[in-house]
């Protein structure tokens, strides 16, 4: 099955899915938005002339705020008139420029008609000095009907006279879409056509309703909507409010849309392609990278766990997968350790077994030999042998005896120390006290096999350890008993003490064979004897090097043994005391 990308899935979803909406928009704008904009247009201007209305039926006819309807019809994009009760429209000139002559103000009234859009000009300010060509109406001469404003010639027509000024106020045509005075000038022509068919609309105006009434422009073509809203004025007399709004802006704005989609939709299609696919690459590339990361996972490989850093969805992903690989890793981590050490309890209990056959089989030997003599010497003193032997006999029971004793003792008492029972009682003792008495107890042995001990540092006092004094003497014991127990006759025992940082290091050295190599860690298990033959003049119980191991390892002690050329060397250190 063929396989798509996320990247492919995602553009092409994004890309359908936005040229769907386009489709869509285009399709709503051809069918709805001409009909949405006219009835937009024509509520707004509805719902404006509502409001202007209760500005006009505060003011009396005489009265009418002209200043205030120009602000409207510039504001709205609106012509506006006023009827009365009989359809006539009442003459209003919202639009003027007030001049400040040199001793007075004359205003300028721009009518509806009779002049040019040209004619007004747009960028008119305050503070602008003009000059108008034209004819007063009032004896005042303070208002003036215009002809021609800023005029080009250096006199005024015949007829008409010239005013110069500066502007102080104004209100003039702007913000509209066609020519406002055109505009302002079909109100007149709307109203006339509208009256010859206003039998048509009797009943609305019985009611009081408002008149939407549709109008064209036969000579430009324009569409047109007015609005006729009734009201009574303070004087409570019957007007009619007349407001009327091209929509020509309409059908031009949905055609030009129209042409706008046809030339712009290949750039919008195109656009929208490409930022589809950038899109997809950059909100998919946490997702590709967090794929590969499990990828890596599934492997077992942590090398390179997932780095996105945002604070969304993928960034608390990437940071979970993250936890996920280290607590997978440790873990793992900690399986292959801990597979490793139930590879070495299975050796050690391997090893343990084959101690435990051994250690049946030595103590099967070390008991059945005494006991074997205890019982032919008990038999023949049973049998009645000579009475000279009688007492033999007897000392060779006790030794046996006392032999067998021995072992149970020391069994009883590497038992303790395997099982974690012995419990030290550390102080600061002399050690050169301590070898002095433990070697005075060896004077008799060293005779009879003719041997000389020599030490060094045992002339200086103050050789204190921190250590339990009671342990470390069976500890010097079995050391000294097994170095002169393996010495050749005629040879010598040595017993050197050196001082490092904090420690204190003894060693005990004989003349004597040398143990293998391979034998030199095994000599400190139980019942291990280098010699196999196991014989009873030279050999010990088997457990004095085992209890000596257990001593020292709770002293936390480094020791040892080392052949060396006359012989072999055990060693052992001591934390330094205070004296």
């Amino acid at each position: 099955m063929k396989k798509h990308s996320v990247v492919t899935k995602l553009f092409l979803a994004t890309s359908l899915l936005i040229l769907f909406i386009f489709s869509l928009v285009m399709f709503a704008q051809g069918q709805f938005f001409e009909h949405f904009y006219r009835s937009s247009k024509i509520n707004a201007m509805e719902h404006n002339s509502n409001q202007l209305l209760k500005e006009l039926e505060k003011e009396p006819n005489a009265k009418l705020p002209a200043r205030t309807i120009g602000e409207f019809m510039n504001q709205n994009d609106t012509s506006i008139s006023i009827l009365n009760s009989n359809f006539e429209i009442i003459r209003l000139n919202p639009y003027f420029i007030k001049l400040q002559t040199k001793n007075k103000i004359v205003k300028i009234e721009i009518p509806l008609d009779g002049i040019q859009e040209g004619e007004v000009p747009q960028n008119l300010r305050l503070g602008d000095v003009i000059a108008v060509d034209g004819i007063f109406m009032d004896e005042n001469d303070t208002i003036m009907q215009p002809v021609s404003i800023r005029p080009r010639g250096n006199y005024p027509e015949v007829g008409l006279v010239r005013v110069q000024g500066t502007v102080s106020d104004l209100l003039i045509p702007e913000n509209r879409t066609y020519n406002p005075l055109y505009q302002d000038a079909l109100v007149k022509e709307a109203v006339e056509e509208w009256l010859e068919n206003v039998d048509l609309y009797q009943h609305q105006l019985k009611q009081g309703s408002v008149i939407r009434v549709n109008w064209s422009d036969k000579w430009s073509g324009v569409d047109y909507v007015f609005l006729l809203h009734p009201f009574l004025n303070s004087a409570n007399e019957k007007h009619y409010l007349f407001s009327m709004t091209s929509m020509q802006p309409v059908g031009e704005a949905v055609n030009t849309l129209r042409k706008y989609f046809i030339y712009a939709a290949p750039i919008i299609i195109f656009l929208v392609m490409l930022l589809s696919l950038v899109y997809s690459r950059m909100l998919s590339r946490p997702l590709i990278m967090l794929n590969r990361a499990a990828v890596r996972l599934a492997k077992l490989d942590f090398s390179s766990p997932p780095d996105v850093r945002t604070n969304d969805e993928f960034g608390e992903l990437s940071r979970s997968l993250n936890i996920l690989s280290h607590n997978l890793d440790t873990t793992i981590k900690q399986l292959q350790h801990a597979n490793i050490m139930l590879q070495e309890d299975v050796e050690e209990k391997k090893r343990a077994e084959e101690l435990r056959k051994e250690l049946i089989a030595s103590i099967s030997h070390e008991l059945k030999t005494p006991l074997g003599i205890v019982k032919g010497f008990a038999e023949g003193l049973q049998d009645g042998v000579a009475k000279e032997k009688k007492e033999r006999y007897l000392a060779l029971i006790v030794n046996e005896t006392d032999r067998m004793n021995d072992l149970i003792m020391d069994m009883l008492e590497l038992s303790k120390f395997e099982v974690k029972a012995v419990k030290l009682s550390p102080s600061s003792f002399d050690l050169y006290n301590l070898i002095q008495r433990v070697v005075d107890s060896f004077s008799q042995q060293m005779e009879s096999k003719k041997l000389q001990f020599y030490t060094n540092n045992l002339n200086q006092r103050g050789l204190f350890v921190e250590a339990d004094l009671r342990r470390i003497e069976q500890v010097l014991l079995n050391l000294m008993s097994n170095a002169i127990r393996h010495a050749f006759e005629n040879s010598e025992i040595k017993m050197s003490i050196k001082k490092g940082i904090g420690t204190i290091t003894v060693i005990i050295e004989n003349n004597g064979k040398s143990i293998p190599e391979e034998d030199l860690v095994r000599i400190w298990d139980h019942f291990y004897r280098a010699e196999k033959s196991r014989d009873r003049k030279t050999g010990g119980t088997g457990l004095g090097l085992a209890i000596v191991k257990h001593i020292l390892e709770l002293h936390g002690s480094d020791y040892g043994a080392v052949n060396t050329k006359q012989g072999v060397a055990f060693y052992f250190t001591l934390n330094e005391g205070r004296k």
